[in-house]
């Protein structure tokens, strides 16, 4: 496959209300598409990485500088899939900006051959069950009528974001609420110690599904420790940035569950990798969200339709996030949302709506 130029777009997009976690309030993301051109099809991608440098090192202003320098350069003349990503594996970190490269790519050789997304990954299901994530609240009551709605929408997971402060009253007063039988999570997005341990043993009786990365990211020991002391099952996000990293923590014992972001891991291919070493060592996995616009989500769905997704992601419905997405949007259907089985990752942005929110765009011919 012969890729004549690739198009990076800005686009400016509004959430439908603010999103607030341990390190930060999101009131609109700007997003980086990109879209690769060949002689016979176009691919899209979504890179995930936020306006600044907060979730993860990396920021959408550099993941935009290091792809118009260095990885869209470094593709050959003729590419798939596999020597994509053969070609960006020699340079360091920049992993979401690689994957909406290697996506991308992707995206443009599937679409080429008629193959979905879905079943080039190995997915084996129609649909996907969808969970939802909700930032802290100014209070209680705010909560529980957040939860509330989304419940009544028909999620099947809720997951509360905490952090100092802001951790054992949510819970308690969700869990009281709703009763025994909600699907429960937390995130703490790295926002304790080791020394809060005795602190997180508090959340132990709330039989909650996971306490999401309670520690720093590059800590795997501290992780191992903690398991230890808690019986709430620990799973990692931003400690997983490949399937070493998940092998090293899953040898450790530092989880029993592990968050894809596949943005955060380098792509889908690399995705894949964990969830088979998941499968194969007995750790559930399931697929976690970047408040992602149509073009991510679709492709995120295709993942989580993977054999070894068993818990219901952060693949929440469009409306979730934007009132206006710029593709045809993601519906909840009975709590669940469809695997998409057009080519590629089969949808297509709405012109219009493009249009509507595009901010800059660039094009880098090869």
């Amino acid at each position: 496959m012969k890729i004549t130029g690739i198009e990076l777009r800005r686009i400016a997009m509004p959430l439908v209300t603010p999103f607030r976690t341990s390190f930060g309030t999101e009131t609109e993301r700007d997003v980086l598409l990109l879209r690769v051109i060949t002689p016979d099809a176009e691919g899209w991608a979504e890179c995930v990485a936020m306006s600044d440098p907060l979730y993860s090192p990396e920021y959408v202003d550099g993941a935009a500088d290091v792809l118009r320098r260095f990885l869209i350069p470094a593709l050959p003349a003729t590419v798939d899939p596999h020597t994509a990503e053969a070609a960006l594996h020699p340079f360091k970190g920049h992993r979401m900006a690689k994957a909406a490269l290697h996506t991308a790519v992707l995206d443009a050789h599937l679409r080429t051959g008629g193959q979905p997304l879905a079943t080039y990954l190995g997915a084996t299901r129609p649909q996907v069950p969808s969970g939802v994530s909700v930032g802290i609240m100014n209070s209680i009551p705010e909560l529980l009528e957040a939860v509330t709605g989304y419940l009544e929408e028909g999620y099947r997971r809720i997951k509360l974001k905490i952090e100092p402060g802001n951790d054992l009253a949510p819970v308690r007063a969700v869990r009281e609420h709703f009763g025994p039988d909600l699907l429960l999570q937390v995130d703490a997005n790295a926002a304790y110690t080791l020394t809060d341990a005795p602190h997180l043993a508090k959340l132990d009786p709330y039989d909650l599904l996971l306490i999401e990365q309670p520690l720093a990211h590059d800590d795997l020991i501290q992780h191992a420790h903690l398991a230890q002391k808690i019986t709430t099952p620990i799973c990692l996000d931003e400690s997983i940035e490949s399937a070493a990293h998940a092998a090293a923590a899953i040898t450790l014992g530092a989880c029993s569950i592990i968050n894809i972001k596949p943005g955060r891991v380098g792509g889908y291919l690399e995705a894949r990798r964990i969830h088979d070493l998941a499968q194969a060592h007995g750790i559930a996995v399931w697929c976690g969200g970047m408040l992602e616009t149509g073009i991510g989500r679709a492709a995120n769905v295709a993942l989580a339709a993977l054999p070894g997704f068993t818990l219901p992601g952060d693949t929440s419905a469009s409306d979730r996030y934007y009132t206006t997405d710029i593709t045809p949007p993601f519906e909840l259907h009975d709590g669940h949302l469809s695997v998409p089985t057009g080519p590629g990752i089969g949808i297509d942005p709405i012109p219009d709506l493009l249009d509507a929110v595009t901010t800059s765009t660039e094009w880098i011919p090869l």
